[in-house]
Order: C-alpha cells, then structure tokens, then sequence
C-alpha cells in the first residue's frame, strides 16, 4: 500500500449502495443537503467528494483534478480506489476542484444535440455550503430551494443552455447538495 493513502470503504458493496442512493436524491433534489458517511478523503479532498468519487468513478470514468486537487496524494489515491483515467479538461467525465481550479466551464464536454448526456459533472469544493443564497426552482422542487453558489451569473447561463450544458455537485466536509442543469436560478 503507498505511503499515506487514506482507506475506503469499509464494506465496499453496502457502503456504495447507500453513497448512490444519497448522490442519486440529490441530484433528483436539487439544493437539497446531505450528509455523506464514509472514509475519511485525502488532503484537500472534502470527505463528501471522497465518498462521490468513490460511488461514481471508476476504471472507465475520465477525471480531471484542478488546482491543488491535482496533487501526488489525490493521484495515488485514485489509481488504487478508483483506477480513474486522469485527463484534461476537454476529456473529463467528472472533474474536481475549487471553482476558480476549474474554470473555465466551457472547457468541459457539454453534450451535443443528439447526445446531451455527454456533458461532465463538476464537484466543486466550497469554502461554506448553505441553504440560503440564490433561489432554485424547477424538476425535484416542489416550491424554492436556497443554495449558496460561488457564480450564479455563470451558473444561470449554464442552465440555460439546456438540455446541453454541465450538472454539479457541491461539496463542504461531509455535506453534498447538487444542481444539475435542469434547476432554474433566481434571486437570492
């Protein structure tokens, strides 16, 4: 085992399958926080995009790490949990960083009229994740939900791109909320 390497799972089959259920309600929730339980993430990976990486990715998913999660730590620890490809932004499936690390957004795949799925999902790691800020309506939310987003000028125009444009996952120690591109962005 490398030097340093932080575990995962402690029962790979359970653990996953309660991770999925949870990514999976956020993402149909959309501003909805959750708590993901799981192995504790190598430095700077937030507990949250630990436990999300570990149940999305694996030997088929292309990854991109921006800024200061494109270190030898995060890096080892893929190739052994994960055996994700680490690629360039034009190349990801899921990429993980700050949102000024993964900048500019339209330098990830965004799907194309015939094949729209074929967008990437960013998870960006937060300072601070709330349920407060700017106003989410739209699929999974039955009036408004409130989410504290890093750009929502930038976020706004990716939505309205739709059905093409990138999903999102939001992350701060051991909370996830999501805002896939379906979600409609407001006033705070």
């Amino acid at each position: 085992m490398m030097d340093g390497l932080t575990p995962g799972f402690a029962s790979p089959a359970v653990d996953a399958a309660h991770a999925f259920r949870a990514v999976l309600d956020t993402m149909a929730h959309p501003g909805r926080l959750v708590t993901l339980d799981g192995p504790a993430a190598p430095v700077p990976c937030s507990q949250a995009a630990c436990v999300a990486l570990l149940t999305l990715a694996d030997a088929t998913t292309p990854l991109h790490l921006a800024g200061a999660h494109d270190c030898k730590g995060m890096r080892d620890w893929v190739a052994f949990h994960l055996g994700a490809p680490l690629v360039g932004r034009s190349e990801a499936v899921f990429a993980l960083g700050t949102w000024h690390a993964l900048g500019p957004l339209a330098a990830y795949p965004q799907g194309v009229p015939d094949y729209p799925d074929r967008s990437a999902t960013l998870i960006v790691e937060m300072a601070d994740l709330q349920a407060n800020g700017t106003r989410l309506t739209g699929p999974g939310i039955e009036d408004a939900a409130y989410l504290s987003l890093p750009d929502t000028d930038a976020l706004r125009a990716n939505a309205s791109r739709f059905p093409l444009g990138l999903d999102f996952l939001f992350t701060h120690g051991a909370q996830l909320a999501a805002l896939p591109r379906t979600t409609k962005l407001g006033d705070g």
